[in-house]
């Protein structure tokens, strides 16, 4: 048992005996500073577009604060409406039930407005000088 290389003590695997070359240090050196000089080039990239001080995890916590405070904005205003609606009309659930649930419909709008997945509409005429720089 003493002989034997392997795990398995077929004698067949161990060190220097597998289909797998050996790898060199002097590959593993030369891997290793191509590896720093990318890194580096990234990191120089990155500071070159603005990133600058800040940190991602406080831009993306900036970035949920905005996108919830909307989403909870379109129901709050909902549901007020709602709530006026029923104490003016005197149609006491059902003005709030549908306030609400349009201003649910609101809020995940905005939230996929400011988010970038949904155009921004235009209520606008297209500009007649626009369409003469175009031709």
């Amino acid at each position: 048992m003493a002989g034997k290389n392997g795990p398995d003590e077929t004698g067949r695997t161990g060190p220097g005996q597998g289909g797998e070359p050996q790898i060199r240090d002097d590959d593993l050196e030369r891997r290793r500073r191509q590896l720093d000089a990318t890194l580096a080039a990234r990191r120089q990239g990155d500071s070159e577009r603005g990133r600058g001080g800040k940190s991602g995890g406080t831009t993306g916590y900036g970035q949920a604060m905005k996108l919830s405070s909307e989403f909870i904005a379109g129901v709050a205003v909902g549901a007020g409406l709602g709530w006026v609606i029923d104490r003016l009309a005197g149609t006491s659930p059902w003005g709030l039930i549908v306030f609400l649930l349009l201003g649910f419909a609101a809020g995940v709008l905005n939230v996929l407005r400011s988010a970038g997945v949904v155009a921004q509409t235009d209520l606008k005429a297209p500009d007649e000088s626009a369409k003469d720089r175009d031709n």
